[in-house]
């Protein structure tokens, strides 16, 4: 029988978390290898990814720091404005904004962030590129296409075995593979969450005219659409309805489709055209009971996936991934055992409230503005409206939409690991 080939840390998920996390902490001198059933070349396909992430400032400082920036910037946009609006009736983003409405200006925070925007928007499809370009420089190891079959830890190893028979060893695996994690399943983690009974309609739209770097998101009853700005005139609608009603607007004529959305677009960025594909994906939350157990780590929609009502779901990843690669390159200078309990419990004490706090304020946030009983209507259009006009919240929500608050890893602070 041969041996299994042994590596420091084995990460189950070669996605945008999965990939990020192997930067770094091969950055910090950990041997990892990436297995994923997905060939590379298909994560990079145009039609595997549809959507578009808004990346926090913080979030970008951790890409420049892993050499992945700069591959980067010439796709990113900067979201220098965000107009969050509520209203019942579509086609209202086109009419002046009332008083329950929130607008964030980067250049509110201007002098603690040295003129970073709030974030960028960035296409899904040039994330993953930019990683697998740094993931192939790096000379970090992908088996892919590698399913995870069984992963079974030991005193001192966890062994995983894939699916075509191969065996590998190491301290420790990672599970980065998304909602659906086998490393999750295999360690026995429990997962608590719920479907919304919705999907995001997710396209891509050619404007008649400059968008300015302001992203909208305009709350309806049937649930948030969001207008998010791109490189070269372009903006990412991400359409909340009922997972019926979603999937009958993919399903459509192009014509059909259109005219929906110049029901809810309006005339609001003038000869709008769809480009591209639509994509469906149905909202849900799940929430991992534990984000560790023997010789194993959850990062990513593994640990944590939450509605995309604030753009945060990606950013939660990576900085799980920030997190744990910090922890474990930590440990092995101090000649630690990586996988152990004692070293893994600094990783879930660092993130779990956090995760947590996240999870829990996003889906009250969209249970908050679902609702069009009148009372809660009211008394949310009154908190809009006091916190637009008191600039200390307003300042407090962009640093922690921006990443910037709490007990930050060193990449996110834009240093090395």
């Amino acid at each position: 029988m041969s041996q299994p080939d042994r590596y420091d840390v084995i990460i189950a998920g070669a996605g945008m978390a999965g990939a990020t996390f192997a930067l770094a902490a091969a950055q910090g001198g950990l041997k990892v290898v990436l297995v994923d059933p997905q060939p590379f070349s298909v994560q990079l396909a145009p039609t595997f990814d549809g959507r578009s992430t808004a990346i926090a400032f913080s979030t970008f400082r951790m890409l420049d720091a892993l050499g992945v920036g700069a591959g980067l910037r010439p796709n990113a946009c900067r979201m220098d404005h965000i107009l969050v609006t509520d209203g019942r009736r579509p086609g209202a983003a086109s009419r002046p904004a009332a008083s329950a409405f929130l607008r964030f200006d980067a250049e509110e925070i201007g002098d603690r962030t040295d003129g970073e925007p709030l974030g960028y928007l960035v296409e899904n499809r040039h994330i993953r590129s930019a990683l697998a370009e740094a993931i192939l420089a790096a000379g970090i190891e992908v088996r892919a296409p590698a399913a995870v079959q069984t992963v079974v830890a030991g005193p001192a190893r966890t062994t995983v075995t894939l699916a075509d028979g191969g065996t590998l060893e190491a301290p420790l695996v990672v599970g980065a593979e998304g909602r659906g994690s086998r490393v999750r399943q295999q360690a026995g983690i429990d997962v608590t969450g719920w479907g919304y009974g919705q999907s995001g309609v997710v396209a891509t739209v050619s404007l008649g005219r400059d968008h300015g770097n302001v992203a909208h998101e305009y709350f309806l009853p049937a649930g948030p659409f969001a207008i998010l700005p791109l490189t070269e005139q372009r903006a990412s609608l991400v359409w909340t309805e009922t997972t019926r009603r979603a999937e009958a607007l993919k399903a459509c004529s192009d014509a059909a489709f259109h005219a929906h959305l110049m029901r809810r677009f309006g005339d609001f960025m003038e000869n709008v055209s769809v480009v591209g594909p639509r994509f469906v994906y149905p909202l849900s939350l799940q929430l991992a009971d534990k984000l560790t157990a023997p010789r194993t780590a959850l990062i990513g929609d593994a640990a944590h996936a939450v509605h995309p009502v604030a753009g945060q779901g990606l950013n939660m990843g990576l900085k799980d991934a920030a997190a744990l690669a910090e922890v474990l390159v930590e440990a092995m200078r101090l000649g630690e055992d990586i996988g152990s309990e004692i070293v893994l419990d600094r990783y879930a004490r660092w993130r779990r409230f956090d995760n947590t706090a996240l999870a829990a304020g996003f889906d009250g946030f969209v249970r908050l503005f679902s609702n069009d009983l009148p009372p809660v209507r009211l008394a949310r259009d009154l908190g809009m409206a006091a916190v637009n006009r008191i600039p200390v919240l307003r300042r407090a929500f962009m640093h922690e939409a921006g990443g910037a608050s709490g007990d930050l890893p060193r990449l996110l602070r834009g240093e090395p690991v």
